[in-house]
């Protein structure tokens, strides 16, 4: 059977070449007669594939010295608690902003720990477009403010860097990091979950800079404490090996394609013709203000809902998987992150145009 394009929201696609490569050395890798699943995490072989993978990430992100990067586990979520965990210090309150249902999974667990001050939301438009600036209620004695760059089931996306003086911006960039570039000085704190642009699910990045490093709450455990990684190169415990090994594979692939600038403007091209489609169609629509609209997760509505079961086995007909909307938006999702080929995005346009004209 031949691969699908696969328009996951995540575990998502990875690149052909990466899976290859992986397929190649699976049994032996660099000559050293195993697997890199097999290898001792403080091995000198498995140590040169780490060092690589932060090399190479610091060169595609420009990743200032004065920032550790962390390779942790337990996904985006566990990040939610480790946070206020780790950057409130002596401060009671930290600032959110909510703009879709991965903002609100944030506040809700930044609750237990801390005083949330929600400086502005977008619910009341069904999170459809990102508050105005100008309207955020910032406290300039919070202890960092929190915001998702990406709504990954909305398709609601930033189009800027909010600024936030002296107070630490900590964004949850899980469905838009590596997607073009970004400068990392603007930020405290960044963390992504691996499953949409960096590998497979299992590893979590944390780019942080020193000065917020070692101030945990007392109660923290060792395991949620950035200390206690940053102390250990990330390897404190027994990392996700394998999911590190082929992050630093995409790496290695990202950097080929041109690194962010290249990405960038792929992702462009390829989110540009995808909402071309939608709106030059009547038979489609997205309810995103365009400004806002997202390039990694393209959500869409058919004239009718009645239609949508037809046009999903129409789609697997084509090769083209996973394209159900979330449960709590319903229609169509398409998520085409950096590995999503531009003939994907070529297959569902005209699959969409023949749909459209049979339906009509």
């Amino acid at each position: 059977m031949s691969r699908v394009f696969n328009f996951s929201a995540g575990p998502a696609m990875l690149p052909e070449a990466v899976i290859k490569k992986a397929s190649e050395e699976m049994l032996d890798w660099n000559g050293e007669g195993m697997s890199v699943m097999e290898m001792s995490h403080r091995g000198k072989a498995f140590m040169s594939i780490a060092s690589k993978a932060e090399a190479d990430l610091r060169t595609l992100m420009s990743i200032p010295d004065n920032y550790k990067v962390l390779f942790l586990q337990g996904g985006a979520s566990q990040q939610f608690a480790a946070i206020p965990l780790n950057l409130l210090g002596d401060k009671k309150t930290a600032d959110y902003v909510n703009t879709g249902m991965w903002s609100k999974k944030a506040i809700a667990e930044a609750k237990r720990y801390c005083d949330v001050n929600v400086v502005a939301t977008s619910e009341d438009s069904g999170f459809t477009t990102i508050p105005d600036f100008s309207t955020w209620t910032l406290n300039p004695d919070a202890a960092y403010v929190h915001y998702t760059p990406n709504e990954t089931i909305g398709g609601v996306e930033f189009d800027y860097i909010p600024d936030t003086g002296n107070v630490p911006l900590v964004a949850d960039m899980s469905s838009t990091i590596l997607s073009r570039p970004i400068d990392v000085s603007k930020f405290g704190m960044i963390y992504a979950g691996a499953q949409k642009n960096v590998g497979p699910a299992g590893l979590t990045l944390v780019i942080i800079r020193d000065d917020l490093i070692g101030n945990a709450a007392e109660n923290t455990p060792a395991m949620l404490n950035y200390k206690t990684h940053a102390d250990n190169d990330s390897m404190y415990n027994t990392p996700p090996t394998y999911s590190w090994y082929l992050a630093g594979l995409v790496f290695e692939w990202v950097l080929q394609k041109g690194g962010l600038e290249g990405m960038g403007q792929i992702n462009k091209a390829k989110s540009d013709k995808l909402y071309a489609a939608i709106d030059g169609s009547d038979f489609y629509a997205n309810p995103v203000e365009v400004r806002y609209r997202s390039w990694m997760n393209v959500p869409f509505t058919l004239k009718s809902a009645d239609l949508d079961a037809a046009f999903l086995e129409g789609a697997a007909k084509k090769g083209l998987a996973t394209l159900k909307g979330h449960r709590s938006v319903g229609g169509m999702r398409a998520s085409i992150y950096n590995a999503m080929p531009e003939d994907g995005i070529d297959t569902l346009v005209n699959f969409m145009n023949e749909f459209a004209k049979e339906n009509s």
